[in-house]
């Protein structure tokens, strides 16, 4: 369950996902947020530059590996926009971070290119604990979703992806 406090790290991530599609990228936000609340690191896609692997939940994975014990991992959480891809589910499960709380689901993602006429991407999508089975997360949150699908529908109006 998400509560009143965490929303304001999700809304960040909204921030952070409109900064991407402002610079040309795919509306993507995350932050990693340690056991007592401070955040640690932030990033946004930035796959525009052709690197597809450029994903801030990966970015976020990367970081945490080199800058936290295993112990401060477990206990920090993921606030993304977005639920994670297999890769960035993959690399969360490697790096052994925690907690996983998105504002959208890669279900509602799916739906909505769908809706787009957009073509599925060439990795298939898969909920997180399909990839990390005993991952803890939370999600999709309904009051911010209808934001996120706004930026998708955003980025690919005008012709981009």
């Amino acid at each position: 369950m998400v509560d009143e406090a965490e929303l304001r790290y999700l809304r960040r991530c909204v921030e952070l996902a409109t900064q991407a599609l402002e610079t040309g990228d795919e509306p993507f936000g995350s932050v990693l947020v340690s056991a007592a609340g401070d955040v640690l690191a932030e990033d946004h896609n930035r796959v525009a530059g052709g690197d597809h692997t450029r994903h801030p939940e990966f970015e976020l994975a990367r970081w945490s590996a080199a800058n936290l014990t295993p112990a401060q991992r477990a206990a920090a959480t993921v606030y993304t926009s977005g639920e994670h891809c297999p890769m960035c589910a993959a690399a969360h499960g490697w790096v052994g971070l925690g907690r996983i709380v998105y504002a959208s689901s890669s279900q509602q993602l799916a739906s909505w290119l769908a809706e787009l006429g957009v073509p599925p991407p060439p990795v298939r999508t898969l909920p997180i604990r399909q990839i990390v089975p005993d991952a803890v997360v939370d999600g999709p949150v309904p009051e911010l979703a209808e934001r996120i699908r706004d930026l998708h529908r955003r980025f690919h109006d005008r012709g981009a992806g």
